[in-house]
């Protein structure tokens, strides 16, 4: 069930007002939440909440273990080890067969290839289970947190099979962690007509990103990334500038969608991105993107190999992994491990020469302009991520090799020429219009927590205008109905 969808449209209300009509009894309010959870889930593909239960047990019945346990001696160390051992192999092992199986059988087979040596292997072809990435980094945070003994574990089965498979996160995120939502699971929720409010102008912008900025470009960028040989060096990096706004206007419009419907149910869910094309060099760039997926490799990666703490090798050593992995958990091609490899070394000089935390603030902040300086590291930082995003895209290395040749070629300078099928020079204005009213927009709430985010009561007036315009343009051009790109990891 997509977010964007008519079906969802009709669960959403219903979901809503039952939910709110148990405000009493916090207990059935959860266990209703996660009937309709699974329901949404379910409504893809049913017998995959089988691995949604299988993820929840494992961890669920890890935790209860460790707390029985809860010693500090060296043999209760061990065996609450061992206990995290085995759920992280269950965890991982599943994930493991449905992402990764056929991606390392046809590397296996094609690396014997090359020295002449042809093997016969079976691949699987597993339809790749919707979200599955998402709940088992989600459950698992909970499970090394308890270990750490960060976090006390639940006995409560219904709040935790809630917290795991909660729908509006169930299927792209952002990775909640148990410390921020299970504690909300617990409490009593009573209706906050403000906070609902705010999620709703948060839903409306997430459809505006994603309806009509990621599917009009998806269009564009579908033809051309699709039949890139025939196109000019122009027409490719208009294709990937195209790309790069599709894939933020999915995921982030996913992510404020997800947001805003969780504070309509009154939960406050992790923020997942911060404007991140207003990033002035790569780390923050990597500070505002996907937040909850870069703070876990952070928190559960990164700092346990040593950080930035080591040697310089060390610091190299961790970094390379750090991105290598991201790139590997978004898929099962030498294309992601590519585009990790390109960020890692785009990421190296700023944390060797300690740069990393230079812009922790908003740029141009208490200002509406930026400065010239300002802009040129935001061009920059754009332009290397926009290059990244094209290794991303690719179907293969060797397309992205010849996508980023092509680009590289005297054509460059040729005027862009797109196919009537993506619409032509009519469809790539309209998009390029409505990006840019999409970063106006972006731009003067950069220091709230979503575009739509307008406290001023003074600007009420102005405010409904821009809800019903929004709507306006969502009904009269939103683009053909593309499925969420990060579903897909």
């Amino acid at each position: 069930m997509l977010f964007n969808s008519i079906d969802f449209g009709i669960f959403l209300p219903i979901v809503f007002l039952l939910y709110w009509a148990m405000s009493k009894k916090v207990k059935a309010q959860n266990v209703f939440l996660l009937v309709a959870s699974y329901f949404f889930y379910g409504w893809w593909d049913w017998r995959y909440l089988s691995l949604v239960l299988l993820c929840s047990v494992t961890n669920y019945v890890a935790g209860v273990l460790m707390m029985r346990v809860n010693e500090d001696s060296d043999d209760a160390q061990k065996r609450r080890r061992l206990i995290l051992t085995v759920c992280c192999l269950v965890s991982f092992g599943v994930l493991g067969v449905f992402k990764y199986y056929d991606f390392f059988v046809t590397s296996f087979v094609d690396a014997f290839s090359m020295l002449g040596i042809h093997l016969q292997a079976t691949t699987l072809h597993l339809i790749l289970p919707v979200g599955i990435s998402f709940y088992t980094f989600h459950t698992l945070s909970y499970t090394i947190d308890v270990y750490r003994r960060k976090f006390e574990p639940t006995k409560d089965i219904v709040s935790f099979f809630l917290f795991v498979s909660i729908f509006p996160l169930a299927m792209a995120g952002p990775i909640e962690r148990a410390t921020n939502l299970l504690p909300q699971i617990y409490k009593r929720r009573t209706f906050d007509y403000a906070l609902a409010v705010d999620g709703m102008r948060q839903i409306l912008w997430g459809l505006f990103k994603k309806i009509v900025i990621a599917d009009n470009c998806a269009t564009i960028a579908n033809e051309i990334f699709n039949n890139s040989a025939t196109y000019s060096g122009s027409t490719l990096l208009l294709g990937a500038i195209f790309f790069t706004f599709q894939i933020y206007g999915d995921f982030s419009g996913y992510s404020d969608m997800a947001l805003g419907i969780g504070k309509l149910l009154g939960f406050r869910f992790l923020r997942n991105f911060n404007f991140p094309y207003f990033s002035r060099d790569i780390a923050e760039f990597w500070r505002r993107w996907h937040i909850s997926l870069n703070t876990w490799f952070r928190d559960y990666l990164y700092i346990p190999l040593g950080g930035s703490r080591g040697s310089k090798w060390q610091i190299v050593r961790n970094t390379f992994i750090i991105f290598l992995v991201s790139g590997f958990w978004h898929g099962a091609n030498w294309t992601f491990i590519a585009w990790g490899a390109y960020h890692a070394i785009l990421f190296l000089p700023v944390i060797l020469l300690g740069k990393n935390r230079k812009h922790t603030d908003t740029v141009a902040e208490g200002r509406i302009l930026p400065t010239l300086k300002e802009v040129c590291q935001m061009a920059v930082t754009f332009g290397l991520v926009v290059f990244g995003w094209i290794l991303f895209r690719a179907e293969n290395i060797t397309h992205a090799w010849e996508y980023i040749s092509g680009i590289f070629s005297t054509s460059l300078f040729a005027i862009p020429n797109i196919s009537p099928d993506a619409n032509g020079t009519y469809g790539v204005a309209i998009s390029l219009s409505f990006i840019a009213i999409m970063l106006i927009i972006e731009w003067l709430n950069r220091q709230k927590q979503h575009g739509l985010r307008i406290d001023n009561t003074n600007l009420s007036v102005l405010k409904w205008g821009i809800y019903f315009a929004l709507i306006i343009i969502i009904w009269a051009f939103g683009g053909q109905q593309e499925k969420f790109i990060y579903f897909q990891f």
